[in-house]
């Protein structure tokens, strides 16, 4: 399972960059590589919030 995991997500940022096509590829794939880290910080914050407003109800 964790090979599986490894192999999707090796890609090689630095190639792709310098392989990209034009200006707006580039903001696209930058874009695209902070989306999956954006997510997960915002689904941290609303698990915190929640376990915060939950502990200050009872």
């Amino acid at each position: 399972m964790k090979n599986l995991l490894f192999l999707i997500q090796s890609v090689d940022l630095k190639e792709k960059l310098e392989n990209a096509p034009d200006d707006s590829y580039q903001i696209g794939l930058i874009i695209g590589s902070f989306i999956p880290f954006v997510l997960l910080v915002a689904i941290a914050y609303w698990m915190y919030y929640a376990a915060k407003k939950r502990e200050n109800n009872q």
